[in-house]
Order: structure tokens, then sequence, then C-alpha cells
């Protein structure tokens, strides 16, 4: 299927889903989370949940991250250059819905790409090669294509990868991991 087409239908399987099913899923993502190999490392960079598009609630990952007293970091959009800037999240952190619903930090401590060790990356859709679908801003391809390559780039996803997606090109990036609900996915 074409990225197109996959944005559609798995909006439309969100969609479907309840407040309920969203919590158990998000859960159910963050214990296959545990099963990774990547807790070893120090800067990690994470997604606050837009609500209103039914995204995978981070908040348990969050949990994690803190229990284990790693570096959070969040971003903020810049929908004019189409960049991200990371900001640390600490206790004093203000987060603030921007224009799309997207919780972002009002300011705080900038952090530089090269220090980001591993990404948790929103989608809508993967396949079975670690190509993934977003919104189709390209706000992450071009963030992850600033990070250092051994970055290590971790999709959450509530469904099964496609076989395929047949409209892919030179600026996706690929991820290493996609978690699901049931299982861990390994490029």
């Amino acid at each position: 299927m074409n990225k197109k087409a996959l944005r559609k239908t798995y909006k439309t399987f969100r969609k479907d889903l309840s407040e309920n099913q969203i919590e158990d899923l998000s859960l159910a993502i963050s214990n296959e989370l545990l099963k990774l190999p990547i807790w070893g490392y120090s800067f990690y960079h994470i997604f606050l949940a837009i609500e209103e598009q039914k995204e995978v609630n981070t908040n348990y990952i969050l949990n994690i991250l803190s229990g284990k007293d790693k570096n959070i970091l969040i971003s903020k959009s810049d929908f004019k250059t189409g960049n991200m800037t990371h900001f640390l999240l600490t206790d004093s952190t203000l987060i603030k819905k921007n224009d799309y619903n997207i919780p972002e930090p009002i300011d705080g401590i900038e952090i530089s790409t090269d220090k980001i060790e591993v990404v948790f990356i929103p989608l809508l859709a993967f396949d079975k090669t670690g190509n993934r679908v977003g919104y189709g801003k390209g706000f992450y391809d071009r963030f992850l294509a600033n990070c250092k390559p051994e970055t290590v780039k971790v999709g959450l996803s509530f469904f099964d990868a496609e076989d395929e997606i047949n409209d892919t090109h030179e600026g996706d990036v690929r991820l290493d991991y996609c978690v699901t609900t049931e299982r861990v996915y390994k490029f």
C-alpha cells in the first residue's frame, strides 16, 4: 500500500479505539518495550501523545524512564521551518498544546541532537522492513537524519506491520525497532 492509503486506513483504525483500549494497548506496548536492549543509554527522546489523534499514551514510558533515572527529551515543532527543537524534561517544564494539539514545552534547557541516543517515534503504520508512515509533514525524518547514525530509532504502534510501504523515498529514515502490543519487530 502507499502512504496516503495507509494514513487513511490507520487513522480510521485509531478513531475506532476507545479511551480504555488506548490505555490498555499503551500499557502493553510499554511492557513489550522493556524487552529491548536499550536501557543502558542516558538521553532518550520521546513524543507526548496527541490525544485527539489517539496516539500511544507515552506516560507509561515516561514513568519507566524516570524510574531508571534517564534524561528525557521532548520537542517543540516549528511549522514554518519543519524542524524540531529538543528540551530536557524537568519537574519545572511547562507543557502547552500548540495549534495542532501537540503537547510541547514552553521553554527549557535545549539539548542538541547529537546527544540523543534513543528516539521513541510516533507513527500511523510501518512495514516489515522498518519503513514508517507518519502524518506526512516530515518532521521526524528531518530530525532523525540529523541524529548520529548509531541513534536507536524505536517506533510505537497499536497495530502490526504491513507487508510493504510501496512509495518510500531516499529521505525516509527507517526504524531499528517497532514495538506493538504483543511483539517487538527488529529491523
